[in-house]
């Protein structure tokens, strides 16, 4: 977003690793919900339709936290360095909100 805009709509700049964070955390919650979704199903199509796109949001999942972790964003192995990009993030969020 540019400058203009950030300051015409109020909104702070998005960067690549907060948009993507913002996508994992939905593919994560698709996943959880398509497979709720599986064990409520009353019929085998429906069942067979709902796996379809569990494992089509399973491979998202995968490409977007491979695309994370080779930009540094995202140590799914390493909590200790993932704790330290999480604390970043929050500092320079809470850095924005007081400016």
């Amino acid at each position: 977003m540019n400058q203009f805009m950030e300051k015409l709509t109020g909104m702070a700049p998005l960067t690549d690793q907060v948009i993507a964070t913002d996508v994992l955390m939905a593919a994560k919650s698709e996943i959880k919900n398509y497979s709720l979704a599986i064990t409520e199903a009353a019929s085998l199509e429906v069942r067979n339709t709902l796996t379809q796109h569990l494992e089509e949001a399973i491979d998202f999942h995968e490409k977007i936290s491979t695309y994370m972790v080779n930009k540094g964003f995202y140590y799914p192995q390493d909590t200790s360095k993932q704790m330290q990009v999480d604390l970043k993030v929050a500092e320079t969020a809470l850095s924005l909100a007081n400016d």
